[in-house]
């Protein structure tokens, strides 16, 4: 369960498109619109500096501290891969399930009296990866979009002033076995098969990589294109730093509708009964995302899952690469703050957290990757997930 970002997407004009849809990238010399961009997590405000260079004027609408810890890109494992092309959804998901649901230690959690208003989405969502053909076009498109996530993020990263939060060291996914990596050939040849290119290593080449690894890991895979962010709430502090800079007005407000008149958008309507005059809007409000397009007439196949890391404070060492375990679908990442360890989803609506059994299950996982490793934070919070093909 990858928890790598996707990269900064160049924004597109929606000023000609009807509200939900996206039309071609505005042409120069077009006129300048008002722009509101509904979320500043990690894509909102990528977007938003795009919008910046393309001459708008950009409103964005975000209820938190850009970069705090209620957002979901706050708590994640940091990883900018190339490679991450690999829907959730595979032919024979639904046999693995049990499994998961059975291991307390395991990647999924789901909340039973959640079942009945869950099932639709899940039906969707296991649709989506049933035939092959259908994962093979859903992971071009995943391809598209993050191709050159590393890249872009570094230069992103410089612009903000915070070179220092991306780095590119490569994605090391480690397995206790040869035989464990050779059981997920469907995504290593999606990999491959979307650019992906990697090493293979044997234990002691695994061990002369990452010395601190629990020695039951006997074989590695290092995708050398792949990077990581050492810090995901700095660095979106920094970004929504950036875009102000720019000329990008914040309000921490949250968006509740919109108003439309004659066909055309003219304003989002703000929680507290205010208003943001603008003449298109970009929704990336994580998991409010669904409800505010609904409000526009469109349907979008996401669900709230509840995301959880775990961080291993002053941990007797530092990883080198980002770490995706194959065993304990998780990524492993030593940031400013510690070791954090994140991947484990719960899908339980946008209720109440329930932090203390996924925390709980990354710092397990923790500790049984790597030697021992002292005291352990939890953090969770709620975020989206699609169905298929983006």
């Amino acid at each position: 369960m990858s928890p790598c970002w996707r990269r900064p997407i160049r924004a597109p004009s929606v000023a000609e498109a009807r509200p939900g849809e996206v039309s071609a990238v505005r042409r120069p010399g077009s006129a300048q619109k008002k722009v509101a961009v509904i979320g500043a997590g990690i894509v909102g405000i990528a977007c938003a500096i795009e919008l910046l260079r393309d001459g708008h004027e950009v409103t964005v609408i975000e209820p938190g501290q850009p970069g705090g810890e209620q957002a979901a890109s706050y708590g994640n494992a940091g990883g900018l891969n190339p490679s991450s092309v690999v829907p959730m959804s595979l032919p024979g998901t639904w046999r693995k399930v049990p499994g998961w649901l059975r291991d307390p230690l395991g990647p999924l959690t789901i909340r039973w009296s959640y079942v009945p208003r869950l099932a639709p989405w899940l039906m969707r969502f296991l649709r989506a990866g049933s035939t092959l053909a259908r994962v093979e076009a859903t992971a071009r498109a995943l391809r598209r979009l993050i191709a050159d996530a590393p890249e872009r993020h570094r230069r992103l990263a410089e612009e903000a002033g915070v070179p220092e939060l991306i780095e590119r060291q490569g994605t090391l996914y480690i397995y206790p076995a040869r035989e464990d990596f050779e059981r997920e050939a469907l995504a290593w040849r999606l990999r491959r098969d979307n650019g992906g290119q990697w090493l293979e290593l044997s234990a002691d080449e695994l061990r002369q990589r990452e010395p601190s690894l629990d020695r039951r890991y006997q074989f590695g895979v290092l995708d050398e294109a792949g990077g990581h962010c050492t810090d995901p709430g700095a660095y979106v502090a920094a970004l929504a730093a950036h875009a102000r800079s720019l000329g990008a007005t914040f309000l921490e407000q949250s968006a509740s509708a919109f108003r439309i008149e004659a066909g055309r958008l003219r304003g989002v309507i703000l929680a507290d009964g205010g208003e943001v005059p603008c003449e298109a809007a970009l929704i990336a409000a994580g998991a409010r995302s669904r409800d505010l397009a609904g409000k526009v007439g469109d349907r979008v196949s996401l669900e709230t899952e509840r995301g959880y890391h775990a961080v291993i404070a002053d941990p007797p060492f530092t990883l080198r690469h980002l770490i995706m375990s194959g065993d304990g679908k998780m990524g492993l990442n030593s940031m400013r703050g510690g070791l954090r360890s994140a991947g484990q989803v719960e899908l339980a609506g946008a209720g109440p957290r329930c932090c203390a059994i996924g925390c709980c299950a990354r710092s397990r996982r923790s500790r049984a990757t790597c030697r021992p490793i002292g005291s352990r934070s939890g953090w969770a919070t709620a975020r989206p997930r699609r169905t298929g093909c983006p």
